[in-house]
């Protein structure tokens, strides 16, 4: 879930854009810094007062190549994403944000193995706590993450988004061309 100490924490002139998705209204928050929020409806619940603070520019720099590119995201020609971020958070948050980066897409992976590739087995609920707070979901993957088993686990967007997402990622990456060693060409 949208975390809204983030919200309060950003600062400097931001701006507000919204987009229709396949899984839903998806509300991003830019500045000339980057990409700071991607909130799915469910998560604008009990963030509403904070977002009164900036005004809807569906035109910011930042806005428009976001836009694009979650829709080719949608339309399955984009499998990962450059828009510039500026995520706020802790350095550990930080860190489990940047290993769902490199999830693979159409790949899955669990809290367990994210806690094992940053070195810190133990913490795979602390991981699981620093994704849920993960301000720019879809382009910062975590819905690649699932529990024990393959089981859907939380999720901002509701386990049904999740759902949606995971399959769209296999559906699109089962009909990628491979070369001639069946490497997938992305």
């Amino acid at each position: 879930m949208f975390d809204l100490a983030g919200l309060r924490r950003i600062k400097g002139p931001c701006c507000l854009g919204i987009m229709d998705s396949p899984v839903g209204r998806l509300s991003l928050i830019a500045s000339d810094a980057g990409l700071h929020a991607l909130m799915f409806d469910r998560e604008r619940e009990g963030c509403e007062s904070g977002l009164g603070k900036f005004p809807v520019a569906q035109r910011h720099p930042v806005l428009l190549l976001a836009f694009q590119q979650l829709a080719e995201y949608f339309s399955g020609i984009r499998t990962s994403f450059d828009v510039p971020l500026a995520m706020e958070g802790t350095t550990f948050q930080k860190a489990a944000w940047k290993k769902l980066r490199e999830i693979p897409y159409g790949s899955v992976t669990t809290y367990g193995a994210q806690a094992r590739s940053l070195g810190r087995v133990q913490l795979a609920r602390a991981i699981g706590a620093a994704n849920s707070k993960n301000p720019v979901s879809i382009i910062v993957p975590c819905h690649r993450v699932v529990g024990v088993g393959g089981a859907l686990t939380g999720f901002g967007g509701g386990l049904e988004a999740k759902a949606q997402l995971l399959a769209h990622e296999n559906r699109v990456f089962n009909f990628m061309p491979t070369d001639a060693v069946g490497a997938r060409r992305c």
